[in-house]
């Protein structure tokens, strides 16, 4: 019997949800049964608004033809090969395409399969490269207040989000934390806030707490995304830059969501002008369609490691699926619709009608912040007494039934479309949102 997929099942309680209120969910389940460019159809046939690329990784819109044909070609001709001794071309060749439109000092790319293992494989990478080097006291990493590097074991150690945190004991050690950077001078920034720099001075007092010759490296999102669209203030980045290279550690920065056009540019730090030693990426470099990662490395870390007999393996680390020749597939067909449709160029020229824009909702209910960078925005509400969060995710589910998908973190929306939006679109979207900041209790 063929699937039904435009009905809801009749049972889901088999499915434990991820990050999701699952008993809220079930008792009214919200569906999407198709997606094409800037929408989703929902299971009762309503077009719904994507707001939010997804989860931060649909670039370039929904079901794009010269995609899915090449998962489709791919998974006919090779569905799988082994990562570990063996290769297949795609995987090659993708690394190739990747490097190219990288920071200049990127040389090398480690595929995983989503943006935490590419977390994971970075902080192993930092560590086992000083020990490469016959540095091997350097073992401490570095996070941030507020930061989201992903869901296991290490990210959430470097991460700095509590609800992420504080379930799951006491995580990894020698791990410390500089101070976020979201602070009341910058309200209603429009891009880079101006204040705030000199919290980079944070980490030397890190340095000199623990001693610089204890630490790895440090890693943080030059746009902290999931904790609601922390933007770097002028210098700050810059300074980390010059304070890790003075100390011999690492800067790793995690592009999960910045990479792959949000800014306007390939990676956030080509639009920011900041090179880290590492980067981070996953979401957008296979437009979400299946799940891929990798981590960027400059030619310095990488040949740390090809010492040795040749016969030997240099690096114990990888994924069953590690540039698994169907995301591989899907990855360079991503890169090639970003390219032909110019959609990073589109992002940039798109940057100040969506500013505008978004700015145009201050002064609406409970609204006591917003701030942009790229198309990338946040409108963060004042929360509800007694009741965090809970302002905020009646604004998820209004604008929901209103056609619009948004994201919430706490008491913030983050926004971040596909870079195939439309003016018109944004109006729409920013329109729906304003009716529902309105209606807020």
């Amino acid at each position: 019997m063929a699937l039904d997929r435009t009905t809801i099942p009749n049972d889901l309680q088999a499915f434990w949800m991820p990050f999701t209120a699952n008993r809220q969910f079930k008792k009214a389940p919200r569906m999407f049964v198709g997606a094409e460019r800037m929408h989703y159809t929902t299971a009762d046939g309503r077009k719904v608004l994507d707001g939010t690329a997804g989860l931060w990784c649909c670039n370039a819109g929904h079901a794009r033809p010269r995609i899915v044909e090449a998962i489709q070609r791919q998974a006919a001709e090779l569905d799988y090969a082994p990562a570990f001794q063996m290769g297949h071309p795609a995987a090659f060749e993708l690394a190739n395409r990747l490097v190219a439109i990288a920071p200049e000092p990127m040389a090398h790319a480690f595929f995983v399969n989503s943006g935490s293992e590419a977390v994971e494989t970075a902080l192993k990478i930092s560590i086992a490269y000083h020990r490469a080097r016959g540095d091997g006291a350097r073992t401490r990493l570095i996070g941030r207040e507020r930061g989201y590097h992903g869901v296991n074991f290490g990210g959430i150690s470097v991460g700095g989000i509590v609800g992420n945190r504080k379930m799951f004991g006491t995580l990894l050690g020698g791990v410390d934390h500089l101070r976020h950077t979201h602070i009341p001078e910058n309200r209603w920034s429009m891009g880079q806030p101006e204040h705030g720099g000199d919290l980079a001075e944070d980490l030397e007092r890190i340095v000199a707490l623990h001693g610089a010759e204890t630490i790895a490296a440090v890693i943080v999102e030059p746009v902290a995304g999931s904790t609601g669209v922390l933007l770097p203030p002028k210098g700050y980045l810059e300074r980390l830059r010059d304070i890790c290279t003075r100390h011999g550690m690492l800067l790793i920065f995690d592009e999960v969501i910045t990479g792959f056009g949000r800014l306007g540019s390939p990676f956030a730090s080509q639009h920011l002008g900041v090179m880290p030693d590492m980067i981070t990426c996953a979401k957008g470099l296979t437009n979400g369609v299946i799940p891929m990662g990798a981590v960027l490395t400059t030619p310095e870390i990488h040949d740390a490691f090809m010492t040795g007999p040749e016969h030997l393996i240099e690096l114990f680390h990888g994924y069953t699926y590690s540039g698994n020749p169907v995301a591989s597939a899907a990855g360079l067909a991503t890169l090639e619709t970003y390219r032909e449709e110019a959609l990073f160029e589109r992002c940039a020229a798109m940057a100040d009608y969506w500013q505008d824009a978004l700015h145009s909702l201050k002064g609406r209910r409970h609204v006591i912040d917003i701030r942009n960078m790229g198309l990338i925005g946040a409108v963060e509400l004042e929360p509800m007494a007694g009741a965090p969060t809970k302002r905020a995710f009646a604004a998820f589910l209004d604008a929901y039934e209103r056609g619009v998908l948004i994201r919430t973190t706490g008491d913030i929306i983050a926004l971040s479309p596909p870079l195939i939006i439309e003016e018109p679109q944004i109006d729409q979207l920013i329109e729906t949102l304003g009716e529902v900041l309105d209606r807020l209790e």
